[in-house]
Formats: structure tokens, C-alpha cells, sequence
């Protein structure tokens, strides 16, 4: 029972409620107000919230741009480490083929130093065993004179008379040569 009190209660205070507020509402002043809220919110959409949507939009896009531009540019810086480092690897390359070559060459000339000094060395030999022969031949012909003219000088005392000089020469030239030959 005293549940349905309070549950009539409610309702009557519901309805005293209602009746209140509609008494103390006036249907002009809603339409008004929902006229004027309309208007606000169609003028704030042409004026305030459309270029603030646009202004939004071109900033949207100019970050979406200054990424592309930094993902180009690290694109770019990417690619010209690469060549860079390509280039680097190429002098490298290159530094080493010249030294390499500068080896080669210097072993070459070295060869062909020792070479020129080995044929410089037999050129002498040759010349100096040329030079000794000649000398051999000349102390040879030098002691066969020698020879001669003491043979000459023995043979005229010996006989005791005087023999031409020139038929002495050829006499003893001719013993010579024969002595030569039997060796």
C-alpha cells in the first residue's frame, strides 16, 4: 500500500510538473530559438567552419608534401652515399692498380738494369780477354824480336863472322815458326 502511495504521488507530481513547465513555455520563443540556432550553425559552416576545413585541408596537404620532399631527399642522399661510396671503391681500385703497376714496372727496370749489368759485365769480359790477347801477341812478337836479335848477336860471335842482319832475321823467324808449329 504505501508502495502505491508513492507511486501515485509520482504521478501526480509528474503531471503537476508538466503542466507547470508547459504553462511557463512559450511555443514562439522554441521556434525562435531553433530559427536562430539554425541560422548560427549555417552561417558558422559558410564562414567559420568551411575555410577553417580548407585551411585544415592545405595544411594536411602541405605536410603531406614536406613528407614527400624529406622521403625524396633521403631518397636522394641515399642514392648519392651509394655513389659515393662506389666512387670511393673505384679509387681504391684504382690507387691499388697503380701501385701495383708502379711494382710491376720497378721490378721490370730492375730486370732490365741487372740485364744491361750482366751484358755491360760480358761486353768488358770479352773485351779485356780481346785486349789480354792482344797484349799476348804483342809481348810474343816483342820477345821474338828480343829473341832474334840476341840469336843474331850469338850466331855472329859463334861464327865468327858477320851475317847480314836480314838473312839472320828470316833464319831465325823461320825457326821460330817451326818451333811454334810442333808444339
Amino acid at each position: 500500500m504505501l508502495g502505491n502511495t508513492f507511486v501515485l504521488l509520482s504521478a501526480d507530481a509528474d503531471a503537476g510538473f508538466l503542466a507547470a513547465l508547459n504553462k511557463n513555455l512559450n511555443l514562439g520563443d522554441i521556434i525562435v530559438t531553433v530559427l536562430f540556432f539554425t541560422i548560427l550553425m549555417v552561417l558558422l559552416k559558410k564562414f567559420a567552419w568551411g575555410p577553417l576545413m580548407g585551411v585544415m585541408q592545405q595544411r594536411a596537404e602541405l605536410i603531406s608534401s614536406e613528407i614527400e620532399a624529406a622521403e625524396q631527399s633521403r631518397l636522394e642522399s641515399q642514392k648519392l652515399l651509394e655513389e659515393q661510396r662506389a666512387l670511393l671503391k673505384e679509387a681504391r681500385d684504382n690507387a691499388q692498380a697503380i701501385v701495383e703497376n708502379a711494382r710491376k714496372q720497378g721490378e721490370t727496370q730492375r730486370e732490365e738494369l741487372i740485364s744491361a749489368a750482366r751484358s755491360e759485365v760480358s761486353r768488358m769480359k770479352e773485351a779485356a780477354t780481346l785486349e789480354i790477347a792482344t797484349e799476348k801477341e804483342k809481348a810474343v812478337a816483342a820477345v821474338r824480336e828480343e829473341f832474334v836479335s840476341l840469336s843474331i848477336l850469338a850466331a855472329s860471335k859463334v861464327l865468327g863472322k858477320e851475317v847480314s842482319e836480314e838473312d839472320n832475321r828470316a833464319l831465325i823467324e823461320e825457326t821460330i815458326v817451326k818451333a811454334g808449329e810442333g808444339r
